[in-house]
């Protein structure tokens, strides 16, 4: 399976306050809706259907069109935008900020095809679902905005977290014209087409615990043959099922396993501070007394830190959200990201294999995956090499404790295309609401992300001076020559 790329983790009864993450200055926020053309790239008659894309802007802090202060703008990700995010309100007070959020296609109310069952319906109205048909939708949205508001000489920097991450990073390089800087948080876009290792995301997870404690780490290590001998046996799963407090009971050991794996990946791409999720399973993993001595009592034990110990736990009521929904098609077609599992984790192995993988996207869809899209369309081979030549003004901001870390810009690859990163952040850490108790390093995570934008827009302002010196030169001239 491909984890979920997101700046907030989808847990409800867990050690997250999801509520943390969206807004509740409503006075100051409007919504509104443009209406979007269906598809950009070509010019069949169906290409120029139209939906409601919804779009939100914060005009708390705006200096305004006539001070030309700048347009920070949200690209939405694979959810709904129910409300705008309250993370990147740190840049706007810096800047006296336009904050801008527009919602991804397909998503919340940005529907096309009138439903969400229409448009869902096969591959032939999904095919109009993809980061390309995105990006220019943004496009499309942010020069419509400027235009309203009488804002043409106002910057614009584009701000995403995960997937909107690598949105926004290949926002600026498609769309130089429309956005003058990209923040680019926790934004794997090298983890497409082999470019790193397959296993280098479980392999994080695995380094988070074992850094976490080597005891829990070696538990964690051995459940899996464990799970697998109990399983082996008569009435094995029934016993599993009631050591794990399953909602229903196990039919496949792997049910227990696909469970075990996603919690630990989710806690530790999400690490955030002051819970630290992974701290707190291990603790409990390693003083798992309270459930039994034994190797898999303490493995629930960290199940029910992490958790909670009030419902059951595994095979429990699916709710099949539409980011479910939307991601699974997603990673069908152009967001292909070859995660496996290899032989230096604390997991079995599991290696992708992309035959299948495209077999299984093919049977739901009947459409294949184009897993090499990804870099022929935005590039990522040599990215160094070739970024340095004519890319500029990206902030690439990462935590190492994330794993999808593993697949984005570390090192910087020009003066102006610059990799921040903290050793102990998380995934879109930095992009999270700020609170009084945020690490120093966080807080200097975002000072840093600050200044190199106020150096962006320093020299926007002064080449915007000097460009209108000179038209004014010019016309003074003509004038000269006239008389």
């Amino acid at each position: 399976m491909i984890p979920r790329l997101s700046p907030f983790p989808e847990w409800k009864t867990t050690l997250h306050d999801s509520a943390a993450t969206v807004a509740t200055d409503t006075d100051n926020v409007k919504t509104f809706y443009y209406k979007q053309v269906l598809d950009h790239f070509n010019y069949r008659p169906e290409s120029y259907q139209t939906f409601q894309q919804k779009y939100m802007i914060n005009f708390k802090y705006w200096g305004g069109a006539n001070s030309s202060a700048p347009i920070v703008a949200y690209l939405g990700a694979e959810g709904p935008m129910n409300s705008p995010p309250r993370g990147i309100e740190f840049l706007a007070t810096p800047f006296n900020a336009l904050l801008v959020f527009i919602e991804h296609r397909y998503y919340g109310e940005s529907v096309p095809f009138g439903s969400r069952e229409e448009a869902f319906k096969n591959a032939s109205t999904l095919g109009y679902f993809n980061s390309a048909q995105a990006i220019a939708d943004y496009a499309a949205v942010l020069i419509h905005i400027k235009k309203i508001y009488h804002a043409h000489k106002s910057p614009v920097i584009v701000v995403g977290g995960s997937y909107g991450g690598m949105l926004a990073s290949w926002f600026r390089l498609k769309y130089p014209h429309v956005a003058f800087g990209a923040l680019a948080s926790s934004a794997p876009i090298l983890y497409f087409d082999n470019i790193t290792p397959q296993n280098a995301y479980y392999s994080v997870v695995t380094r988070d615990f074992r850094e976490a404690s080597e005891t829990c780490y070696q538990t964690i290590l051995k459940s899996w043959s464990e799970i697998d001998r109990v399983a082996s046996q008569p009435n094995g799963l029934s016993i599993l099922s009631q050591r794990f407090n399953t909602c229903r009971p196990l039919n496949w050991p792997s049910e227990l396993k696909d469970y075990l794996i996603t919690m630990y990946a989710q806690a530790a791409q999400y690490n955030h501070p002051p819970t630290y999720p992974v701290t707190v399973i291990c603790g409990s993993i390693d003083d798992g007394a309270s459930f039994g001595s034994d190797n898999l009592s303490k493995i629930f034990a960290g199940v029910v830190a992490y958790k909670g110990n009030s419902t059951c736990k595994v095979n429990g009521p699916t709710n099949v959200s539409e980011t479910t929904v939307g991601w699974r098609w997603q990673t069908c077609s152009d967001m292909v990201i070859p995660i496996g599992i290899g032989n230096d984790s604390m997991f079995q192995p599991e290696p992708f294999d992309l035959k299948s993988f495209a077999k299984e996207c093919k049977k739901q869809y009947g459409v294949s995956p184009r897993p090499r899209w990804v870099t022929t369309y935005y590039g990522g081979h040599n990215i160094k090499s070739v970024l340095q030549k004519f890319g500029s003004n990206i902030i690439f901001s990462n935590g190492l404790r994330d794993p999808y870390s593993s697949g984005g810009v570390l090192n910087n690859i020009s003066d102006s295309l610059v990799a921040l990163y903290t050793i102990n952040g998380s995934h879109c850490l930095d992009i999270q609401p700020a609170y009084e108790s945020d690490p120093g390093w966080l807080v200097e995570q975002r000072k840093k992300e600050i200044e190199i934008i106020k150096g962006w827009i320093a020299h926007y302002y002064a080449d915007l001076f000097m460009n209108s010196k000179g038209s004014q030169n010019s016309k003074a001239n003509d004038r000269v020559e006239k008389s």
